[in-house]
């Protein structure tokens, strides 16, 4: 009697071992699939940069619908001393061309915003090329310059629109500031969400032609000019090369290397 019950427990000893080993390997198998899923090749954007303690952001304004505000945006940014990027969509190119001539020639930097504001994640990659070359082709005959940077309509994109952008020779751009200017929101709501989110190396979202840009863009700019910072084009914030984009979004300067 005292062999067979000593031989039970023994076997109960080993089974719920064995079920514990498996139950291990179980949850690393899940935790393996967890890694083997979560797409460590995935390409993120620049959201803003990490320019340490220099004060300097990028003021974006995207161009889809009207124009009625764009001179006087101009106008204010060449009174504060600033400049900006502004990001413009085929048809609105095709609508107002003497406006890109006069956004070149205040000296802001022309970005693409697509040919037709579409959904760019759901496109072939011909389909993507498509909508990239008729804008970056249309602004290079009207300025005699190719766009250096995208920003997808929506803020929409997944890894293969990010490739397709850079290998057509531009680097894809997002915001880290949105000033919801799109919502209606009044000049002091805009002013007041860029100076709660604002810090070195932001880009900050405007549309040009918001309801309240026009009163809003002198609070923001005077307020910048307060606090020290500098109202720069992309060419001026984000590193061309020799740098990482954090899981944030966040671009980054590669520590030199010492020889």
């Amino acid at each position: 009697m005292f062999v067979t019950v000593k031989a039970k427990s023994i076997l109960a000893a080993v089974l719920v071992l064995a079920l514990a080993v498996l139950c291990c390997v179980g949850l690393n198998f899940e935790a393996v699939a967890d890694v083997y899923n979560n797409d460590s090749t995935r390409k993120l954007p620049v959201y803003g940069v990490d320019c340490g303690e220099e004060k300097k952001v990028a003021l974006t304004f995207d161009a889809a619908w009207g124009a009625d505000k764009t001179q006087g945006i101009l106008d204010t940014l060449a009174e504060y001393g600033a400049t900006g990027t502004f990001f413009l969509v085929g048809f609105w190119v095709d609508d107002h061309p003497d406006m890109v001539k006069a956004i070149d020639a205040a000296g802001c930097e022309i970005g693409n915003h697509s040919k037709n504001h579409l959904q760019m994640s759901k496109l072939t990659s011909d389909e993507i090329r498509g909508e990239l070359d008729y804008v970056s082709d249309k602004v290079e005959q009207l300025t005699g310059k190719r766009p250096q940077y995208f920003r997808p309509p929506y803020g929409d994109y997944n890894t293969k629109l990010v490739e397709e952008v850079e290998s057509n020779g531009m680097q894809v751009i997002q915001w880290s500031v949105d000033s919801l200017d799109w919502k209606g929101l009044n000049a002091q709501e805009i002013l007041s969400r860029v100076t709660k989110n604002v810090k070195p190396g932001s880009v900050i979202l405007f549309h040009n032609n918001s309801d309240h840009i026009s009163e809003a863009l002198p609070l923001v700019l005077a307020y910048l000019q307060r606090e020290g910072y500098t109202a720069v084009g992309m060419s001026e914030l984000v590193y061309k090369d020799n740098y990482y984009i954090d899981n944030n979004g966040i671009q980054h300067k590669n520590a030199e290397e010492v020889i």
